[in-house]
Order: structure tokens, then C-alpha cells, then sequence
């Protein structure tokens, strides 16, 4: 969970979290926070909540990197630290992988019937677009490449080197499940987005840097539909 001025929401969405029977452990990471976000973390009472500093703001994708390289159990997935996303739909989202049918699994808030709050059209646009975009360069069939409910197996997300580290996270962490041919599942799932005046964060400069992510690290072989064996697939499954 990467934290960063949320304040406001961060013991709810905690309180969410851990009501859940699957998750074994929380890892928080702030992001160097400006307001009390920190102090909300430590003050919390749970044994399953590990608290984690960065020394500076680096940004979501750093505070990713090191979340995960601290992960133990077998399964892993990205929670925000605001109330866009229900962890009460974990069950869905990681049923692919408990059934051994998926590595990573999407959450889509443009899949399904699900609730969804209606906010900008352009910003819709633009993810659609960078979506789009990134199915081109990856060959996967995603509708919500941008989402922030996204798991893992564990050995897959930690044998991935993250770069990005801000937004470039999204479209970077797609581009190498593909290099690696995981098999990418998507459920739908509800949303509850907030208004940049509520405290969303993601910017047009961060759709900009996305474009790049999905240019460099998408591999040629995958952009042309070449399908490779990959060497690291088969050493995680035991093939």
C-alpha cells in the first residue's frame, strides 16, 4: 500500500483492508508524507500491518518496488491508500489465482456491471487511449491497463526489476508480465473514483511518461505478436 498525504482516508481503507480473511499482511509504504499520514500508520494497532518510510517523495512506483521486495506471502496485490477501489472485492480479484489459473490478475472498472463513479471524460479518454496503446505494444486484450488493483504471484512480481518510479509503473509492469507470457486474467470490479479536489494525484504529465513506458519497455518481439519461450516463465512454474 503506498501512502502519500492521505490522512484522510488511510485508517478506513486499513480498517478495510484487514477485514479481509485473505490478506496475511499489509505492507505500507509513505511516501514521505507532509501531513500525518506517518504518524496514522505507526499509531495503528495490528499485527499484520508493517510500516515502512521512504526518506524522500519519490513516488508510487518506488514505493511499489520496495512494498513488494518485502512481500512473504504467496499472493500480492496493490492497494492505494484512498477509497477509490473496495478491498471487500479481494475474493474476486485473486480467485484466478487461487484456482492456479492465473499469475497476475487486472481488476477493470470498465469489465462488468460494478458500481462506477462517474467523473472526467477526458481523463476516461486518455486511459482508454494509453490502454489501447499498450495492448498494441504488449498483444494483450486489457480494458483497464491503468488500474490500480492488480496481483500477483509473488515469485512473479518479485523476480520483475521496477524502474518507473511514479505512474510509469502501470504501463511498465504490463509490458514485462508480457515479456514474461504470464497468463493475465481481468475481473470486473467497482470504483469510487475521487476528484482532484478530494486528493487524486495523477496528472497529464504522468499520461506523457506513460506513452514512453509503453514504447521502451515493451519488448519488439511482443509489439510484432512474436511469441518466445521464456526462460524465466518456465524456471518460476517448473516447466
Amino acid at each position: 500500500m503506498p501512502c502519500f498525504n492521505e490522512e484522510g482516508t488511510v485508517k478506513t481503507i486499513l480498517d478495510r483492508v484487514l477485514e479481509s480473511p485473505l490478506v496475511g499482511e499489509v505492507i505500507a509504504v509513505d511516501d514521505a508524507s507532509t501531513d500525518a499520514t506517518l504518524e496514522i500508520l505507526r499509531g495503528y494497532d495490528n499485527d499484520r500491518l508493517r510500516v515502512l518510510a521512504q526518506p524522500v517523495n519519490q513516488g508510487k512506483g518506488a514505493a511499489l518496488r520496495l512494498g513488494f521486495a518485502e512481500a512473504t506471502m504467496p499472493y500480492v496485490i496493490v492497494q492505494d491508500a484512498d477509497l477509490e477501489y473496495d478491498p471487500g472485492e479481494y475474493p474476486r480479484i485473486l480467485a484466478p489465482l487461487l484456482a492456479d489459473e492465473a499469475d497476475v490478475v487486472y481488476g477493470s472498472r470498465f469489465s462488468g456491471g460494478d458500481a462506477r463513479r462517474i467523473l472526467y471524460f477526458w481523463h476516461t479518454l486518455g486511459n482508454r487511449a494509453l490502454t489501447l496503446a499498450s495492448n498494441m505494444a504488449t498483444n494483450l486484450n486489457l480494458s483497464d491497463m491503468e488500474t490500480c488493483y492488480k496481483a500477483f504471484r509473488r515469485e512473479i512480481i518479485q523476480s520483475i526489476a521496477i524502474e518507473e518510479d511514479r505512474f510509469g509503473f502501470e504501463p511498465e509492469i504490463t509490458a514485462k508480465v508480457a515479456a514474461l507470457h504470464c497468463r493475465v486474467y481481468e475481473v470486473g470490479i467497482s470504483y469510487y473514483g475521487r476528484t482532484y479536489d478530494d486528493g487524486k494525484k495523477i496528472g497529464w504529465r504522468d499520461g506523457v511518461r506513460a506513452i514512453f513506458c509503453i514504447a521502451a519497455y515493451s519488448p519488439p518481439g511482443i509489439r510484432l505478436g512474436v511469441r518466445r519461450a521464456s526462460p524465466i516463465v518456465a524456471r518460476l512454474t517448473g516447466s
